[in-house]
């Protein structure tokens, strides 16, 4: 049961992992421009803290607590598999590089 936990994590981070990079194609449209801003400052203070902080020790000491033991035996079992197709440019080929500019 934990195997197919992890087995299907893992397939999830895979699957997130290539649709960022691989399945997504952007294409910037437009340039960004930012707002023409004019600003006057005078004076200012930010404010002064007195802070009183409590205190955490750490210690260790030995006791005896339960403990499950695990035996592990191999099976058979089906996972998932993944196949993957990238988008289509605006020319409908597929993208198979990032374009930078």
């Amino acid at each position: 049961m934990k195997a197919t936990i992890v087995g299907i994590t893992v397939a999830a981070v895979l699957v997130t992992a290539l649709a960022v990079g691989y399945m997504v194609d952007v294409d910037q449209t437009q340039e960004a421009k930012l707002p023409d801003v004019d600003v006057e400052v005078t004076g200012g203070q930010v404010p002064k803290f007195d802070v009183e902080t409590g205190s955490v020790r750490v210690t260790e000491e030995k006791v005896n607590v339960p403990v499950p033991e695990v035996n592990m035996v191999e099976k058979e079992v089906t996972v998932p598999s993944i196949s993957i197709t990238p988008p289509k440019d605006a020319a409908g080929e597929p993208v198979t590089e990032t374009e930078t500019n």
